[in-house]
């Protein structure tokens, strides 16, 4: 079971990172972030078909969106100086209290 959730962070990574490439690639005119970007997507959802095989989809699902919405928010902050309100922020948690809940709660299948 440990492998599968590596493998699930390792995805989530991946989405991370080619989403936060999207702006770099200037709508796909820069061709090493796109193909970077492109690498990362499909990296990320090879990793998350080893995944599904063990955690029930909606699981699986919820966990790599929810934890990607709030880092790339996060990221996006820092690196890209976007803005976050506290209501925003305030969301952004309830995200990460909700990822918890669920993982916590739910049968694993091995």
């Amino acid at each position: 079971m440990i492998k599968t959730y590596l493998f699930l962070i390792v995805a989530i990574f991946c989405e991370v990172s080619g989403t936060m490439l999207l702006p770099v690639s200037q709508n796909f005119t820069k061709i090493i972030p796109t193909a970077a970007l492109t690498i990362l997507y499909l990296s990320s959802f090879y990793l998350l078909t080893f995944v599904v095989d063990k955690i029930p989809i909606a699981i699986v699902y919820a966990t790599w969106s929810g934890l990607g919405i709030f880092t790339i928010a996060i990221l996006g902050y820092v690196f890209f100086k976007q803005t976050l309100s506290w209501q925003a922020i305030f969301g952004l948690f309830l995200i990460v209290i909700g990822v918890v809940l669920v993982n916590s709660f739910t049968i694993k299948t091995i």
